[in-house]
């Protein structure tokens, strides 16, 4: 049976707090050895509608979204409570140490990560055969009939709407500036409606810049919040934009370097 949705006339954030079950936590185990998370003594609070997370590969910026999106219900491979593929749960370890705080718990969303759209669309192909009304929610084509740029635009722009918490690993992945943009017009619009929470990790700049988002940057270390001048993300576009062949001439510098030293 479906569970019912809770409807409620609260703002977003929904989701206030991420906190770890001490009791819970193997200290010495990843995930949790992953500096950001402090061997299971992180606290993160969600301050604002629009949450931007970044940082370098390997910093646990995807582990983290993860074990929010499954605490919050969703597969663990992408989609939502309703879709079954994928991952077994238990690969998930830091969900199951993970406490969140909601006010009040929003059931409705989606978790996309970009590493995994492709078997989503194969999944939605076999359960959607003999049903081709369900493909409405995405566009009424399947998304395997687009390129990856477009069937992401699909989804968000069909699948994203009313009261619900969005949960997006790399949704960039695919798409180019222009999309990038329009992609970033599906979360105002949403914004706007005052029903919509999002939980973005990235490396587009142009996400990061996202007006009045609360950006939060796994340097390695620790998590914690930053402007968007100080990403490297930032820095590295801005001195690329500023002198490309300077770059690249550093760049190939080095490879010279290297192989020099060989």
């Amino acid at each position: 049976m479906a569970r019912r949705h809770i409807k409620t006339n609260l703002p977003p954030p929904f989701l206030k707090r991420l906190s770890f079950i001490e009791e819970r936590v193997k200290a010495d185990e990843f995930p949790f050895t992953i500096p950001a998370f402090q061997r299971g003594k992180l606290v993160l609070d969600f301050e604002r509608p629009i949450t931007i997370i970044v940082g370098e590969n390997g910093t646990g910026k995807s582990t983290l979204l993860e074990a929010i999106a499954v605490q919050s219900g969703f597969n663990v491979a992408g989609g939502n409570r309703n879709h079954g593929f994928g991952q077994d749960m238990n690969e998930a370890p830091a969900a199951s140490a993970m406490r969140l705080s909601w006010l009040p718990k929003v059931g409705r969303g989606f978790f996309m990560r970009a590493e995994s759209f492709f078997d989503f669309a194969h999944y939605l192909d076999e359960v959607t055969e003999g049903d081709p009304l369900y493909m409405q929610h995405y566009g009424g084509k399947s998304l395997h009939a687009q390129s990856h740029g477009e069937s992401f635009i699909a989804l968000f722009t069909n699948k994203f709407k009313g009261q619900a918490i969005y949960i997006l690993d790399e949704p960039e992945a695919a798409l180019s500036p222009k999309r990038q943009l329009q992609f970033l017009k599906v979360v105002r619009m949403l914004e706007l409606e005052g029903r919509s929470q999002f939980i973005i990790a990235t490396h587009s700049p142009f996400l990061m810049a996202y007006p009045r988002a609360q950006l939060l940057m796994f340097d390695g270390r620790v998590i914690r919040e930053v402007s968007l001048s100080e990403t490297p993300h930032y820095q590295l576009t801005r001195a690329f934009v500023m002198n490309p062949k300077a770059m690249m001439d550093e760049v190939f510098a080095e490879v010279d370097a290297e192989l020099a030293a060989e």
